[in-house]
């Protein structure tokens, strides 16, 4: 949910959390420093994201399709698909996680805003609560969520959505964890959104539809021996009467995978 036309936006891994109120409360926003001076103890923004036809700083970074994300130490990455709701690149570091998509855009029109705005009204359907704020990335949205989608009484999680209108793409950021409401946690993520390049591609596309992800050339082989493995541990347990198997009961279904990338 909240802010994809097509199909919902993404949370996962977050921790159940009681709430006794019956809505949630937004916290004092922390300020955030301006783009392109350094955050205390953290790394100085500045650069991109970039666009494929930009010049940007060399460095290793996995060949993701439409986003080139960097591999660096202490930095996971992971490419995630989850059925009938898309993919992403989900960031993961100390704890904290940046969720990006890249989406197609208009030639000569920004459309942060209109996403945004959705994304408000998605919230407040969902008895969330959102406020509007300046950040490294511009104008940005912090909220309270629900835990569980539908469920307001499980409690609320905070989130954090930054948006980088490019030309003809646009790629959004889910921020969970600690760099939802900590700028020291966010800064290590803003780093490296900073060193993303972002592949349009020149076929044309409709507004908002998602961009293309897809793993490296290596990283698919790795995962077909996997699963070829797989399939062979399967008809060997069969074949040794392993399963009990019911054709009247419907197995395990597998709605979500994600894929690591080492550095």
């Amino acid at each position: 949910m909240f802010g994809r036309r097509r199909s919902g936006s993404h949370s996962r891994g977050q921790e159940d959390r009681a709430a006794e109120a019956p809505g949630p409360e937004l916290a004092d926003e922390p300020e955030q420093p301006a783009q392109g001076e350094p955050d205390a103890g953290g790394p100085t923004l500045g650069g991109g994201p970039y666009d494929a036809g930009d010049s940007y700083p060399e460095m290793p970074r996995a060949d993701l399709g439409s986003l080139l994300v960097p591999v660096v130490q202490e930095y996971e990455v992971q490419l995630i698909v989850a059925e009938n709701q898309g993919a992403w690149v989900a960031v993961g570091h100390s704890g904290s996680q940046v969720q990006l998509q890249a989406f197609a855009a208009p030639r000569r029109e920004a459309i942060w805003g209109d996403v945004r705005a959705e994304i408000v009204a998605e919230i407040a359907g969902a008895s969330g609560q959102s406020t509007e704020r300046e950040g490294p990335f511009g104008t940005e949205l912090t909220a309270q969520v629900p835990v569980q989608p539908g469920n307001p009484a499980a409690g609320f999680m905070p989130v954090r959505f930054i948006g980088v209108d490019g030309p003809r793409w646009f790629l959004r950021g889910l921020f969970q964890g600690a760099a939802a409401t900590d700028p020291a946690a966010a800064a290590p993520l803003e780093a490296l959104i900073r060193e993303v390049v972002v592949i349009r591609g020149e076929h044309p596309m409709p507004p908002r539809d998602l961009l293309e992800l897809r793993l490296p050339p290596e990283a698919q082989q790795a995962l077909a021996d996997q699963q070829a493995q797989a399939g062979q541990q399967d008809q060997q347990d069969q074949q040794q009467g392993g399963y009990d198997l019911n054709p009247f009961e419907r197995g395990p279904e597998i709605t979500e995978t994600r894929l690591s990338l080492g550095a």
